[in-house]
Formats: structure tokens, sequence, C-alpha cells
């Protein structure tokens, strides 16, 4: 799914010089995705600035970095740690006027331009689906395990606004949910 954010942030900002991927390599799979990024830049002829964080003092830095090497976009990766940093990663992105993606519909709520990413609330229904199986009687060995099969798109409309973006109309009607 990095791939898919990379190409959400290259179609608002195409003429961008560059995508910045903001990462933390101690989260689970952050090698996986960050190699991602690079192939998904490569695909849409994009440099992707490859940036990566472990303490919120490096954010200041890590932001000027963003915008001296001209990135018109910036990508959050997943894991708790920027989850839990959420909303300063959104005033961050707003102050350096950056258009970004984040993984879970929680960022978009906390003001990130958009996020794209399984459902959660799908997420929970099916485990408490799977939780009642189990309560029936089920064996959990011989229950299938199952990918998310719900994939959000949910935009910040009044961020949009407040970076001056007109969001184009082919993702507005991809859009499962526009926050006002």
């Amino acid at each position: 799914m990095v791939a898919k954010r990379l190409g959400l942030l290259h179609d608002l900002a195409p003429k961008s010089v560059a995508i910045a991927a903001l990462f933390d390599p101690g989260a689970p799979g952050a090698d996986f995705h960050m190699e991602e990024a690079a192939k998904a830049g490569q695909t849409l002829g994009r440099q992707v600035l490859i940036l990566k964080v472990t303490d919120e003092r490096e954010f200041p830095a890590t932001f000027a970095t963003m915008v001296q090497q001209s990135a018109g976009g910036l990508l959050i990766g997943s894991g708790p740690y920027f989850l839990s940093r959420r909303r300063q990663l959104a005033a961050l992105a707003a102050r350096y006027v950056l258009p970004s993606c984040a993984p879970l519909r929680s960022y978009a709520e906390a003001g990130v331009l958009m996020s794209y990413g399984s459902s959660q609330a799908d997420a929970y229904r099916r485990a408490g689906i799977y939780a009642g199986r189990i309560l029936k009687g089920a064996t959990p060995a011989n229950m299938p395990v199952e990918l998310a099969s719900k994939i959000d798109l949910v935009i910040n409309m009044a961020t949009a606004k407040a970076l001056g973006l007109n969001i184009p109309v082919n993702l507005l009607t991809l859009a499962d949910e526009l926050i006002e």
C-alpha cells in the first residue's frame, strides 16, 4: 500500500521534484516499506527522499530537509510511534505546506491531508466474527487467516483548504469519506 499512497501524492503534486517518505526504522516492516517506496518512486519517475526518524526531537530538522530538497508531498510510514504523534506530524506538514498521506483514518482525523489503508472498523468487525466462532467452539488453528478486504481513502478537506489545494476530481470520486 506504500506504492498506492505514493501514487496518490504524485497525483496531488505531479510537478514537484520529490516526495518525502518518513519512516520509523524500528516499526514492524519498516525496511520492506522503505524499499517499496524507493521502487514505487522509480516506477513513477519521481525522486523519493527516504527519511528515518526515531525521536520527535528530529522532526524539525527532518522537515527542514524536506523543504530544502523541494519535496512536494509527505508519505508517513506506519507504526505505533508515528500513530502516537499523528497530530504533531499533521501540524508540521501544515506548517511546511506539505500534502501528506498516512496509513490510517485517524491520521486524516488529526489533520493529515489524506489516509489510505485498511479499514479499522472492518478489521474490528472481522475480529468480532472470529471471536464469535471461537466462543462457539471453533479451533483457532483451523480458522483461515484473512487479509484486509476493505481499503479506505479519507481526505481531510479542511486541511486541503488550509494548504490551498484543489483536490483533483478523480481523487474526490475515489474517496470513501471527505472530512470537512
